[in-house]
């Protein structure tokens, strides 16, 4: 099953404002992103000027890959991606690049913001950018409830409290952890820190292979336990298997 072509529906819709990774201070325009059949990649074309920021709205679901190609006038014009179900970026360009190609790990509205750095829009700057986008691959589809029951109210199959650690202070906590089981022994897990952020993780084939955040996953398997580690602002999660695909 093949992604389609994109156009971009009129419209702009303004939203709050995240800031992150030396993005100017504004409101964020939105552009909904909607697909054509028989194809998996647009081309869309814009303007920026001062802190002008705008969000590319794609539907997309968990498992789908996600591709992102920004080429601008500006060489301080950037693109950062926002999973569907978080404000945190999986990617942020002006520290990784104009170009992006990954595994995203739940159902919903990705965004791809599109901005100028901080210092060129304080001096107003402008850029004329083209953004190539594409979703590859079909979708990861929960199980259906006549098939695995759902906690009542929730998208979850399952939840559980999970060995953790996480925060400046290093020390070992329990973090809930619920998960979303779907075809093929694949599932979103979605855990809550300490800190009450939260982290979603992508497992096919019962592996965890990606996260929402942009820090690197390191993965380590003991038996039946993944402990799951992202980058280098210490975070652990320990995910048994029978959470992720039942038992």
């Amino acid at each position: 099953m093949r992604a389609p072509l994109a156009f971009v529906a009129v419209g702009l819709l303004t939203i709050g404002l995240h800031v992150r990774a030396g993005m100017a201070q504004s409101a964020i325009e939105s552009q909904r992103v909607v697909f054509r059949a028989g194809a998996d990649s647009s081309l869309v074309k814009g303007q920026l000027k001062g802190d002008q920021t705008v969000d590319y709205i794609l539907r997309a679901g968990a498992g789908q890959t996600l591709t992102v190609e920004l080429k601008g006038s500006n060489l301080q014009n950037y693109f950062n991606v926002l999973a569907a179900g978080t404000d945190n970026a999986l990617f942020i360009g002006s520290s990784t690049g104009n170009s992006f190609r990954g595994l995203l790990p739940s159902d919903g509205d990705v965004r791809v913001r599109v901005y100028l750095m901080r210092p060129a829009a304080r001096r107003h700057e402008s850029s004329s950018y083209s953004l190539r986008l594409g979703i590859d691959g079909a979708p990861l589809a929960p199980i259906p409830a006549s098939r695995d029951a759902l906690i009542p109210g929730t998208p979850y199959h399952a939840s559980a409290e999970v060995p953790c650690i996480s925060g400046s202070s290093g020390n070992a906590a329990s973090c809930k952890a619920s998960v979303i089981r779907r075809a093929n022994n694949s599932a979103t897990v979605v855990v809550t820190n300490p800190e009450g952020q939260k982290r979603q993780f992508l497992f096919v084939n019962g592996k965890a292979v990606a996260s929402d955040q942009p820090e690197q996953l390191m993965v380590q398997k003991r038996g039946d336990v993944s402990l799951l580690n992202l980058g280098e602002n210490f975070e652990r999660y320990e995910i048994v298997d029978a959470l992720v695909v039942g038992g």
